[in-house]
């Protein structure tokens, strides 16, 4: 039995709102904006939402944040359902806060009728110039005191297109000498005349974030609106607006983000990285997308229990790489099945082996639950080893070929290094060995002891593919603190193609959802970029965290 585990303080309060009877029922919201691809701080805020009402009962509610229709693609809304469903998570109601464009206009003309919005046609300089320090008050606008109906008049020219962008915006009257600078007479819509990717060219005003994002959490009846920290500072006016509209009361709580090492999480910075052509797309196995992962072979559950380790805080903290690679390892060592693959191959000859070919058996799994299974290898006089694994003139307690010893094949046979090959520029091209045929594995009679095992593939049944060997995308841990730009610390070396590797035949039926240990090499997975003609693995993670920590 597992320790219970002490409740974070998210769930300290939807167990104290819930028992107290404050809510009959719980209801949450994953609210991204359809400007980009999610990452894994996302999944870090999917895993929290969803969680919640997987464990206290309720429902969460997919809500686009589709507030600008100069960013947002229909592509963005379709990756991001693909992202949560992939996590293991469904939402309740799919909506849209355009959804929602007629009833935030309504209330933003309450406001108005209430003498608490007003329109301005201030410049941005000068509204800029107006709104003070965050030590010395701001000053009104000049359009600040007029009237309601001028208000609702030019409100409604606003949103009848009679104006041009930037012309004219409606801003929230509550206190320009609040300490709190969003207070400050927000703007609440502003004049865009671009299509909407739903609402097409209905609507030229759009509302702006804090105004859109309470009043549609109030219209679901969200009893928790779960934010990041940098939202501290709009809770106040989040709550303003619930109150002065007086509409159902959502309440807003704020966690610490995920922010983690040798990588960035912006999408703005992100999307650079992408239409500079830096990397190959926002599904490049470099990315910290979440479609990024899968494609590098992460899984559900890895990044589940990622999630789940880092837990819920109230404090910024950054968190290692290496325990989101510590996560993957932990379950495909228990669920991937082991393979050979020879990534640097160098040919190997049995002189006296006269069989021809014959299958042996090797296991697929020895950590699996069910035991795993066992799969053919066919075996000839010919192999492919890796060329790390013979050495001319060996170092001390070297355990692999080398002229005169002796090394395991794996689920195979003793062999012994008899003769090499060389070329005119001095490189080993061939090993000749001998083989005890006493030895074979699992019926070995030969009483000989051997302390190296190797693996291989037959020269004559290998499958061609291309690996691609992927590292951090930074060099630096922290690239987002650097001097200068971010992407001068770019790792130049996070991406190795391998293009002519051997693999074992079984892995010509690898499919995009099967997920493989290379034996001694690493975990990879088959990519989309895979052909019939020509297979491309990824390498995942390598069997343990080889990172060197920069200087």
């Amino acid at each position: 039995m597992s320790e219970e585990k002490s409740l974070n303080f998210i769930e300290e309060i939807v167990e104290n709102d819930l028992n107290s009877g404050k809510y009959e029922i719980l209801v949450t919201r994953f609210p991204p904006e359809p400007n980009g691809y999610l990452h894994i701080g996302h999944a870090k805020a999917i895993c929290l939402n969803f969680g919640l009402t997987q464990k206290y009962g309720g429902y969460t509610n997919l809500r686009f944040d589709d507030t600008n229709p100069v960013t947002e693609k229909t592509e963005y809304v379709n990756s991001q359902q693909e992202d949560i469903k992939w996590l293991g998570f469904n939402w309740k109601n799919e909506l849209y806060a355009s959804d929602y464009f007629d009833e935030l206009y309504s209330l933003a003309v309450k406001l108005i009728e209430k003498g608490l919005a007003y329109v301005d046609e201030s410049s941005a300089e000068e509204i800029a110039a107006l709104k003070g320090t965050p030590t010395e008050p701001g000053q009104d606008s000049p359009y600040r005191s007029r009237s309601v109906e001028e208000n609702l008049d030019l409100f409604t020219k606003m949103k009848n297109g009679e104006f041009a962008d930037g012309a004219y915006i409606l801003r929230a009257k509550i206190d320009m000498a609040s300490p709190n600078m969003l207070m400050r007479d927000p703007i609440i819509y502003r004049i865009k005349h671009a299509e909407h990717h739903r609402t097409g060219n209905k609507w030229c005003i759009y509302p702006m974030y804090d105004f859109a994002h309470g009043q549609s959490d109030s219209i679901e009846h969200i009893t928790h609106s779960i934010c990041t920290l940098e939202y501290v500072s709009h809770r106040e006016l989040y709550d303003w607006f619930i109150e002065k509209l007086e509409i159902f009361p959502s309440k807003q709580y704020e966690f610490a983000r995920l922010n983690l090492t040798s990588t960035v999480m912006s999408k703005r910075k992100l999307l650079q990285l992408v239409n500079e052509n830096l990397v190959s797309g926002w599904d490049d196995p470099r990315m910290p997308t979440i479609s990024g992962l899968r494609r590098r072979g992460f899984t559900p559950k890895s990044i589940r229990e990622f999630c789940e380790r880092i837990g819920i805080a109230k404090r910024e903290n950054l968190i290692e790489l290496s325990l989101l690679e510590f996560c993957i390892r932990e379950d495909l060592n228990k669920t991937a099945n082991r393979v050979m693959a020879v990534l640097d191959p160098i040919k190997l000859i049995i002189t006296n082996y006269e069989k021809g070919t014959e299958d042996l058996i090797g296991e697929n799994n020895p950590e699996a639950e069910d035991g795993g299974g066992t799969r053919v290898i066919p075996f000839s006089k010919e192999l492919w080893i890796e060329r790390e694994d013979f050495m001319e003139i060996p170092a001390k307690k070297w355990f692999r070929l080398a002229p005169g010893a002796m090394v395991r094949l794996k689920f195979a046979y003793i062999v012994k290094c008899e003769d090499f090959v060389k070329d005119e520029n001095e490189n080993v091209t061939e090993i000749h060995c001998t083989y005890i045929p006493e030895s074979k594995s699992g019926s070995d009679t030969s009483g000989i002891n051997v302390k190296g095992t190797i693996h291989w593939v037959s020269a004559q049944h290998a499958k061609t593919a291309e690996i691609r060997l992927y590292d951090r995308l930074f060099t630096s841990e922290t690239p987002d603190a650097e001097e200068g730009d971010f992407k001068d610390y770019l790792n130049p070396e996070s991406l190795t193609v391998l293009p002519n590797a051997y693999i074992e035949p079984a892995l010509a039926d690898a499919d995009l959802d099967g997920r493989y240990q290379f034996i001694r090499k690493g975990y990879f997975c088959l990519d989309k970029d895979s052909t019939a003609d020509k297979l491309v693995f990824n390498r995942t993670v390598t069997l343990k965290d080889t990172f060197k920590k920069p200087n």
